[in-house]
Protein backbone atom coordinates (compact mmCIF):
# COMPACT_ATOMS: atom_id res chain seq x y z
CA UNK A 1 0.00 0.00 0.00
CA UNK A 2 1.25 3.37 -1.33
CA UNK A 3 -0.17 6.91 0.36
CA UNK A 4 1.19 10.21 -0.40
CA UNK A 5 2.09 12.61 1.75
CA UNK A 6 3.17 16.64 1.33
CA UNK A 7 4.52 18.60 3.33
CA UNK A 8 3.87 22.69 3.78
CA UNK A 9 5.66 25.53 5.08
CA UNK A 10 8.17 25.27 7.53
CA UNK A 11 7.58 21.45 7.90
CA UNK A 12 8.84 20.93 3.99
CA UNK A 13 11.79 22.96 5.27
CA UNK A 14 12.26 20.84 8.18
CA UNK A 15 12.09 17.32 6.47
CA UNK A 16 13.98 19.30 2.84
CA UNK A 17 11.11 18.08 0.79
CA UNK A 18 7.01 18.76 0.05
CA UNK A 19 6.43 15.93 -0.49
CA UNK A 20 7.15 11.80 -0.94
CA UNK A 21 6.20 8.67 -1.06
CA UNK A 22 5.43 6.03 2.04
CA UNK A 23 4.59 2.12 2.08
CA UNK A 24 2.80 0.20 4.47
CA UNK A 25 1.25 2.63 6.68
CA UNK A 26 -2.00 2.01 7.59
CA UNK A 27 -3.06 4.49 10.03
CA UNK A 28 -2.40 8.08 11.27
CA UNK A 29 -0.98 7.59 14.05
CA UNK A 30 1.81 5.32 12.52
CA UNK A 31 2.33 7.42 10.18
CA UNK A 32 3.05 10.31 12.73
CA UNK A 33 5.23 8.48 14.77
CA UNK A 34 7.23 7.31 12.08
CA UNK A 35 7.63 11.05 10.57
CA UNK A 36 8.63 11.54 13.92
CA UNK A 37 10.91 8.95 13.90
CA UNK A 38 12.52 9.76 10.73
CA UNK A 39 12.42 13.30 10.44
CA UNK A 40 13.59 14.73 14.47
CA UNK A 41 13.14 17.86 13.48
CA UNK A 42 9.28 18.10 13.19
CA UNK A 43 9.06 17.75 16.81
CA UNK A 44 10.33 21.48 16.94
CA UNK A 45 6.57 21.89 14.61
CA UNK A 46 3.32 21.62 15.91
CA UNK A 47 1.38 20.23 12.64
CA UNK A 48 -2.29 18.57 12.19
CA UNK A 49 -2.53 16.06 9.57
CA UNK A 50 -5.01 16.31 6.98
CA UNK A 51 -6.20 13.09 4.75
CA UNK A 52 -7.73 12.98 1.53
CA UNK A 53 -8.46 17.37 2.30
CA UNK A 54 -9.93 16.41 5.53
CA UNK A 55 -8.53 17.44 8.86
CA UNK A 56 -8.20 14.60 11.08
CA UNK A 57 -8.58 14.41 14.59
CA UNK A 58 -8.55 10.89 15.94
CA UNK A 59 -6.58 7.92 14.38
CA UNK A 60 -7.89 7.09 11.28
CA UNK A 61 -7.21 4.69 8.51
CA UNK A 62 -5.26 5.17 5.28
CA UNK A 63 -6.08 3.19 1.90
CA UNK A 64 -3.92 2.94 -1.29
CA UNK A 65 -3.93 6.84 -2.79
CA UNK A 66 -4.48 8.65 -0.37
CA UNK A 67 -2.68 11.84 0.03
CA UNK A 68 -2.14 12.94 3.41
CA UNK A 69 -0.84 16.11 4.01
CA UNK A 70 1.16 17.84 7.19
CA UNK A 71 -0.08 21.23 7.75
CA UNK A 72 1.23 23.76 10.50
CA UNK A 73 -1.04 25.78 11.69
CA UNK A 74 -2.39 28.72 9.95
CA UNK A 75 -4.74 31.64 9.75
CA UNK A 76 -6.79 33.16 7.57
CA UNK A 77 -8.86 36.16 7.01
Amino acid sequence: MSIQIRFFGPLADAVGKSRMDIKDINDTETLKRKMLKDFPKLKNYPFVIAVSKQIVRENQSLNPGDVVALLPPFAGG
